[in-house]
């Protein structure tokens, strides 16, 4: 089971002059012009049981096309595994491409109609209720509408952010793509491990 999401925009920063080291008496200090080198989108999976980020992908964009070959790269990483994908309602999602991957993979055999005419791909709708089908080896949980922090690897994102993006200096997106995934792995080997729940406010309306 995995919590699988998109971070957009990730900026290539970087800082005009070098930081400032810490003196006695004195904080570090960081340059706060920079250059811009571009922006990168990070496809991330936090599995549920380990705490670790899993098969994690980097790119310029975040289309259809990208997330769809970003379950494909997952779930050849244990071809044979059952998937339990938790996301949230984006649009690309639900998609007819994900639809296809999906049936493709667990080698189902029904006619999937055609997008926005006919039976499974009709609408996003009967798109989803086939996606959410658990008797699938590969099948998705939705969070409910404006509920997506619930998806855990939004918790994930803000370690990423407070641990790496917001005090880094990337002289292109080829070095952000690298810090990226050297963190990962960092964050993996040192510091992984199961969320534990600690909501204690309202019942949440499903």
């Amino acid at each position: 089971m995995v919590s699988v999401d998109e971070k957009t925009g990730i900026q290539a920063l970087e800082r005009i002059h070098p930081d400032q080291a810490m003196s006695k008496g004195k904080l570090e200090l960081h340059e706060f012009e920079y250059a811009r080198h571009g922006t990168q989108t990070l496809i991330a999976n936090f599995e549920v049981a380990t705490g670790k980020v899993i098969s994690p992908t980097i790119g310029d964009t975040r289309t259809e096309e990208d997330f769809v070959a970003h379950i494909r790269a997952t779930v050849s990483s244990d071809p044979d595994a059952k998937w339990v994908f938790i996301a949230d309602q984006l649009n690309t999602h639900k998609s007819a491409s994900l639809v296809e991957c999906v049936a493709e993979l667990c080698g189902v055999k029904t006619a999937l109609g055609e997008k926005g005419k006919s039976s499974i791909l009709l609408n996003m709708a009967s798109r989803a209720e086939f996606l959410q089908d658990t008797g699938h080896r590969i099948h998705f949980v939705y969070t409910p509408k404006h509920c997506s922090w619930l998806n855990q690897v939004e918790i994930w994102f803000g370690i990423l952010s407070r641990r790496l993006l917001k005090r880094g200096s990337f002289a292109s997106t080829e070095i952000l793509n690298q810090r990226i995934l050297a963190f990962i792995e960092f964050f993996n080997e040192t510091l992984a491990k199961p969320f534990r729940w600690t909501y204690i406010g309202k019942p949440l309306l499903v």
